[in-house]
C-alpha cells in the first residue's frame, strides 16, 4: 500500500501560530533527518486523519509531496487531542535508500482457529506482542507480519526466531539476543496469566 501525504512549507512558528493552524483545518508538522535541515509543515487534517487510521501508515514508509517535491519518510512522533481524537502535531523522518531503519511492524496472527490447543484443547490465544520492532533498508520494509498459528499445541508458543522474515529484514530484539514469545496457547482461565506460565523463559 503506497500512501502519499501532501504538505506545503510553513513559515510562522509558535503555540500561537500552531493553535490558529489547527482552527483553520490544518495540522502543524516538521519533516526532519538524513543530513538535511528541519522543515515546518502545515498538513490538511482531513486528508491526514484519514490516511492516519490505516495500519500502513504508522509501519511503512510514506512518501511526503511538499509543494512537489517528494521524499521518502517514515512517521516518527504524533500528538493527539485527549477528548476530540485529531492530530495536534505530527513529525516525519527522511529515509536514506542505504542506510538501515528501525521500525516497529505489527503481527497479523492467522489460523488460530484451527491451532490444536484451541480447536480441540479449548484453549485460547494470548497475544503476547502484537509488533516488533526490525531493522532493514527502506525499501525492503514489509507493512506486517504474518504469523501463522495452525500447528499450535496447548501450552505452546511462537517466538521470535521462529517467524519468517522477508530477505533484508531482521529482529531488533533477536540480534540483541532476546528470543520473546509472541503469542501462545493458554487454559481459557486465566487467559494471558496461563500463557506467561506456560511460555518458557527466553
Amino acid at each position: 500500500m503506497s500512501i502519499e501525504i501532501n504538505a506545503v512549507k510553513r513559515d510562522v512558528k509558535g503555540t500561537g501560530a500552531s493553535r490558529r493552524l489547527r482552527r483553520a483545518g490544518t495540522v502543524p508538522g516538521v519533516v526532519y533527518g538524513a543530513g538535511k535541515e528541519a522543515v515546518t509543515l502545515e498538513i490538511n487534517a482531513k486528508e491526514l486523519f484519514l490516511e492516519f487510521r490505516h495500519e500502513a501508515f504508522h509501519a511503512s514508509v510514506l512518501t511526503l509531496n511538499v509543494e512537489g517535491k517528494k521524499e521518502s519518510v517514515l512517521l516518527r512522533d504524533f500528538q493527539m487531542h485527549p477528548v476530540r481524537n485529531t492530530i495536534q502535531h505530527i513529525d516525519f523522518q527522511r529515509v536514506s535508500a542505504t542506510e538501515k531503519i528501525h521500525v516497529k511492524v505489527p503481527f497479523h496472527f492467522i489460523n488460530a482457529e484451527i491451532a490444536p490447543g484451541v480447536k480441540t484443547g479449548g484453549g485460547i490465544v494470548a497475544h503476547i506482542l502484537t509488533e516488533a520492532d526490525v531493522s532493514c533498508l527502506a525499501k525492503d520494509l514489509p507493512e506486517f507480519l504474518e504469523i501463522d498459528l495452525a500447528g499450535l499445541e496447548m501450552g505452546s508458543s511462537v517466538h521470535l526466531s521462529q517467524i519468517k522474515l522477508p530477505k533484508g529484514v531482521e529482529f531488533v530484539q533477536l540480534a540483541h539476543g532476546n528470543d520473546a514469545a509472541v503469542a501462545a496457547i493458554a487454559k481459557t482461565r486465566g487467559g494471558a496469566a496461563d500463557a506467561a506460565e506456560a511460555t518458557p523463559a527466553a
